[in-house]
């Protein structure tokens, strides 16, 4: 009798995130996938996704329903992140984890009801685009080097300095803007302020880069920026504490969008592997094609369990910072070198414009920059491994 392969069921996914994840899935294969080209080549895509986006409960994925959320757990968030991938557009999985992952929760956690209603709520409907201000030209991984000032008018802000890479920042409605209100104090001396578009004083402009084609990321200058002090989130002083929990949550969720477009890839070389003739037999037929292939698989599937292992951990209210950091170091290289192979069993078809593999490979370096870089991924690892003299 013949063996049939059993299928494999992670313990940690229950039939509804399967579900979950197969509907995330489809969408991106139906609905966006067929658009990559052209969104690719205008380097924007419609920003009525957005409300797409919220029609099929996509966003807000983490909060209550009274706030416009889904009341779903951070494992939906993961498998939203990684699934999206088959777009083939990884800019279009970053604006939506940007929403839902690094705006969103700090202005929840920290804001006022009244923020949470006039920020948070549009946001998860799709009726606002929210960006996350925190990397200037001179301070990207070093957080705490931040310039850009706010100084305490009567009952304003006034913010100057400016912001770039900013996912979202072009189009954004409100930008959650990391800036600080005293410079004795070092990084206790840094607050979060929500500037919204049309304010006097803040003005942008849009980025040419060789990732991420499609996502609106942008340079944001403030000019005495004058903000009313209600728009201030949390407490003054407490900017930096509130920004590095944001950042677990983006990791994991950066950890997920690389491991996705990994398996992305890695479908599509395996596809082309299977249906590409040289000399006489296909090149998947060739042991160093297949070796390669094995290698990627590996890469990808020990990347992915961690992931999940991790989210899961940070679902059920821990703060693993040396492990998240783990998941993004292991995810983001898994990325960039299955995406790498990818492109190479694709051969000269897969450097062409229209080719996927070319957008898996441009996307996937991200990875490893966004979010915190490899290198410091690696310091933080190391300073959770060897004891404080």
């Amino acid at each position: 009798m013949e063996k049939k392969e059993a299928k494999v069921i992670h313990p940690i996914l229950t039939d509804k995130h399967r579900e979950f994840g197969k509907r995330v899935r489809e969408f991106a294969e139906k609905e966006l996938a067929p658009h990559a080209d052209e969104w690719e080549s205008r380097q924007e895509f419609p920003i009525s996704l957005f409300q797409r986006f919220a029609e099929l409960g996509f966003l807000g994925i983490r909060y209550p329903r009274e706030y416009a959320g889904q009341n779903l757990d951070f494992l939906h968030s993961v498998l939203l992140s990684e699934e999206l991938a088959y777009s083939t557009m990884g800019g279009i999985t970053t604006a939506v984890t940007v929403q839902n992952e690094m705006v969103g929760p700090p202005i929840f956690k920290f804001g006022t009801e009244e923020h949470r209603q006039k920020f948070v709520v549009p946001m998860n409907r799709g009726q606002k685009i929210g960006a996350l201000g925190i990397t200037e030209p001179q301070a990207g991984s070093d957080v705490a080097a931040i310039q850009t000032s706010a100084k305490k008018n009567g009952n304003h802000w006034v913010l100057n300095g400016e912001k770039i890479f900013i996912t979202n920042g072009f189009r954004a409605d409100l930008v959650l803007v990391v800036a600080r209100t005293s410079l004795e104090k070092g990084y206790r001396g840094m607050s979060l302020f929500l500037v919204e578009s049309g304010t006097k004083g803040f003005t942008r402009e849009k980025l040419d880069k060789v990732t991420m084609y499609c996502a609106d990321v942008g340079r944001l200058y403030f000019k005495n920026c004058s903000v009313p002090a209600e728009n201030m989130v949390g407490e003054e002083g407490r900017g930096f504490y509130n920004i590095m929990w944001e950042l677990q949550g983006e990791r994991i969720a950066g950890s997920a969008n690389a491991v996705g477009r990994a398996q992305a890839a890695f479908e599509a070389a395996l596809k082309y592997a299977q249906a590409r003739i040289q000399f006489g037999k296909r090149i998947a037929d060739f042991q160093v094609t297949q070796h390669k292939l094995a290698d990627m698989a590996t890469r990808i599937d020990a990347a992915r369990q961690y992931v999940y292992y991790v989210a899961w951990l940070f679902e059920n209210g821990a703060y693993p910072v040396k492990e998240i950091s783990i998941a993004k170091l292991l995810a983001a290289q898994a990325a960039s070198s299955v995406s790498d192979d990818a492109l190479q069993i694709h051969g000269g078809p897969g450097l062409l414009m229209t080719s996927s593999a070319q957008r898996f490979w441009r996307d996937a370096r991200l990875s490893r920059i966004g979010g915190g870089t490899d290198e410091i991924q690696k310091e933080i690892i190391a300073r959770a491994l060897i004891p404080k003299k």
